[in-house]
């Protein structure tokens, strides 16, 4: 009876999360509830598997709060701009170097963790420059897709904040593992983009050498970033400006050398940048105002991931459910079921959204390979690692839908287009990821 309602609680909160028929807060938290109450668990036994999975997942939800407004100071202020106005003009002209320069923009653009900012810069700022030099605007697309797919494993980003809910865990230790393979990650996007440029240039050379003539280009798409990113150009005198890369680097040193909890060291952050940048009480609320939406709700799914992961283990659901999977599969597959799962992790982001992929899925296969004695973190880099690159070719992103939609394609020619590239950068991620002895 307990393997029985918890496969219907996972299935239909995997279900409602896949027709985003409602928000991913109602499926978490309403489904697990009805299931708690068909096997006879009361008011006050559901409170507490909301308090036990609450505690597991606040000091995550806390640091996505902060993290969101620490970085939406940092854009609105336009602290990475000369950086992308830089590359911008470095590329123009050459195919194989504005594939790269994509790149090396769409990650810039996506360290506050949000694929709609890094689309919104990194998309109006290239399109026009792929357009003249008649590059495929689904090559752009993908390119920046890939980058959010690197970077994105930052602590900030959904899958560690997921992963480390699901583990209990601090999620800037389950990070930290993974810089070597974001860096070498990196330098493998480059390389890619730059067999991407390529492919692109003899494609389009047969009856072209187009150079951009167009003197009021590169004008025309800084206007483009400053609309989108909303920086207030020319407001921030140099010095304030110096101080915010120290500040930012400040911050990444924190995280990176523990110094104090993520949560904290965002916070402390945006206590440094709020009167730094802004001079009244309204400036600093205002900003706040404009970044508190995704802040509250990615905080808000996390809490209620909470509460759903409590009920699964609470009411031994979760436990049920394994030793039913594991009597049906045999027993040579079994120990290698995360790398399986990983193998295909890209495809099945076709078909799963992000939290079902980490909520749902990922509780059930660290079960499974428990008692084969895999490390837990390894099972979380092979799902992520296999899953992350490919997040925004999912139709079911709303990321994705907004990036085809800046580059006028449709998300058909973009999945076509993309698929069988990433799917084969994603199996090298898990490659090195082996290598660097992480999986």
């Amino acid at each position: 009876m307990v393997e029985l309602v918890g496969f219907l609680t996972v299935g239909m909160v995997v279900l409602l999360l896949i027709l985003g028929k409602t928000n991913p807060i109602v499926a978490l938290v309403g489904v697990p509830i009805i299931g708690a109450l068909l096997l006879g668990y009361s008011l006050q036994d559901i409170n507490g598997f909301f308090s036990s999975g609450l505690g597991k997942v606040i000091s995550v939800a806390v640091m996505f709060i902060f993290a969101i407004l620490f970085f939406g100071v940092m854009n609105h202020i336009g602290l990475f701009d000369p950086v992308i106005n830089g590359v911008i003009k470095i590329t123009q002209g050459h195919v194989v170097l504005i594939a790269i320069g994509t790149v090396i923009v769409g990650s810039l653009a996506h360290l506050d963790g949000s694929g709609a900012t890094t689309f919104l810069v990194s998309i109006p700022a290239f399109l026009p420059i792929y357009r003249k030099m008649k590059m495929s605007p689904n090559l752009l697309v993908m390119l920046v897709a890939g980058s959010i797919g690197i970077v994105n494993l930052l602590p900030w980003g959904g899958p560690l904040a997921r992963s480390a809910s699901v583990l209990s865990m601090d999620v800037a230790a389950l990070w930290r593992p993974l810089i070597p393979l974001q860096l070498i990650g990196l330098l493998f996007l480059v390389v890619f983009a730059a067999i991407m440029g390529l492919r692109e240039q003899k494609r389009i050379l047969a009856g072209k050498n187009d150079h951009l003539t167009d003197e009021n280009l590169i004008d025309k798409v800084t206007q483009k970033i400053e609309s989108f990113a909303g920086a207030p150009r020319g407001k921030t005198n140099r010095m304030i400006y110096a101080i915010n890369w120290i500040l930012f680097i400040g911050i990444l040193v924190i995280l990176l050398g523990d110094f104090l909890q993520p949560s904290l060291a965002f916070l402390v952050g945006l206590v440094i940048a709020l009167p730094l940048n802004y001079k009244t009480t309204k400036e600093q609320a205002d900003i706040i105002k404009e970044s508190a939406p995704n802040a509250i709700l990615m905080a808000s799914i996390i809490i209620s991931a909470g509460m759903f992961l409590g009920i699964l283990n609470g009411t031994g659901m979760l436990k049920e459910m394994t030793v039913s999977i594991v009597s049906f599969m045999p027993n040579v597959i079994l120990p290698y079921l995360y790398l399986i799962v990983g193998f295909f992790g890209l495809p099945l982001d076709l078909v799963t959204s992000t939290d079902a992929y980490y909520f749902a899925l990922l509780p059930i296969i660290l079960e499974i390979s428990a008692p084969f004695g895999v490390d837990p973190s390894a099972v979380v880099y092979s799902l992520a690692i296999g899953n992350n690159f490919g997040a925004m070719i999912s139709p079911l992103a709303p990321s994705t839908w907004l990036g085809v939609g800046l580059a006028g394609v449709s998300i058909g020619s973009h999945i076509r287009y993309s698929f069988i590239p990433m799917w084969i950068f994603s199996l090298v991620l898990l490659a090195l990821a082996f290598v660097l002895g992480l999986i």
